[in-house]
């Protein structure tokens, strides 16, 4: 019996080297010289932003936070790709993308700390609440992209997963059906390395989670996270495809995160390496891309700190509109469960009321 061929390995792509030097200028995304700026001031907040978080969750004003400092190219290089008529399905720690799609910053405060306000979309804001069970959004994202299919709608569904979550078994059904039924969908795996202390050594066998793709028979890449343009260009051509009628495609970006995995007791000391956390600041998204546009001239620290102190007052005011927000009642939980509520809630929302 022959052995059986290794498959050939998926592409990987690269914009920016770790410097901040164009290293592939034909993979490079063409986009003015505004675009790149607003990359860069949406990562620049995106970081500020998790680090107000980080201290707001340890003071006990915010409820569950999953930190995202690392993997900000991936976030918004991959959400800038997309239109506002798209349909984002994120995951715990997509909350940026949602932001960025349009989620009132208040309302993510609210979600945080349990509120249902921070679940109730403003009309036209195409995303869904950030999903909890680990693979659920991706059958989710299936099935929104399989709606536009069918009503001939020229839009994309896109969601997100973790390298831990490629081991659900809803992200196979998930990426399966969709290619199967050849969905407008895009599924963006960021692989940050860990899956809470489990590295991805310990997840699979696969050679990347990019090759996971072909088990579905879609399309697969594996890109560098931490190079905003290189995720940018791969979504771009993603979404287009999807557009197109083309069908699904999977991106892995190769990223990291510095920070705990939520900020709910993880310990990221004690299953990482001072090393190997040295390493990945090397790469880091902000300072390679800020290399990048200060040697064309289009970024410069007078820049940076307008956007933090931007993003600080932002952040604060949309604090304090969550902290005045009204409180949640159980009656109005109730109520807000169904259109027509059934007999027995009727009843339980009675004896709240007596």
């Amino acid at each position: 019996m022959s052995a059986i061929a290794p498959a050939k390995p998926l592409p990987y792509l690269q914009v920016l080297d770790p410097k901040g030097v164009i290293v592939n200028p034909d993979l490079a995304p063409r986009l003015t010289d505004e675009a790149l700026r607003a990359l860069m001031y949406k990562m620049v907040f995106t970081r500020v932003w998790d680090q107000r978080a980080v201290k707001l969750t340890r003071q006990g004003r915010l409820g569950f936070y999953a930190p995202v400092a690392g993997q900000e190219a991936s976030m918004v290089g991959s959400e800038a790709a997309t239109a506002k008529d798209d349909f984002l399905l994120p995951s715990y720690r997509d909350v940026p993308q949602a932001v960025w799609h349009g989620w009132p910053l208040y309302q993510a405060f609210l979600y945080s700390r349990g509120h249902q306000h921070g679940g109730q979309f403003p009309e036209g804001v195409n995303v869904l609440i950030p999903q909890i069970i680990i693979g659920a959004q991706i059958v989710q994202a299936t099935g929104v992209g399989m709606a536009f299919k069918l009503k001939g709608e020229k839009r994309v569904a896109f969601t997100y997963i973790g390298d831990g979550g490629t081991s659900q078994g809803d992200f196979y059904e998930g990426i399966n059906f969709a290619g199967v039924y050849q969905t407008p969908t895009v599924f963006v795996v960021q692989n940050n390395q860990f899956a809470i202390s489990v590295p991805v050594k310990l997840q699979t066998a696969a050679e990347t989670l990019a090759k996971k793709s072909a088990a579905a028979g879609i399309p697969g890449i594996q890109v560098d996270g931490m190079d905003v343009l290189a995720v940018y260009a791969a979504m771009k051509q993603a979404v287009s495809r999807a557009r197109s009628g083309g069908g699904p495609s999977l991106i892995e970006t190769v990223t990291f995160r510095y920070g705990p995995h939520t900020m709910s007791g993880d310990d990221p000391t004690r299953y990482r390496s001072k090393e190997l956390e040295e390493e990945w600041r090397q790469k880091d998204p902000l300072v390679r891309f800020r290399n990048y546009l200060s040697q064309r001239g289009l970024w410069s620290d007078k820049d940076e700190e307008a956007v933090i102190e931007e993003a600080k007052t932002t952040v604060s005011e949309a604090l304090t509109k969550a902290d005045e927000y009204q409180s949640m009642t159980l009656p109005g939980l109730i109520d807000r469960m169904f259109d027509t509520l059934p007999h027995d809630l009727i009843a339980q929302r009675a004896e709240l009321t007596e």
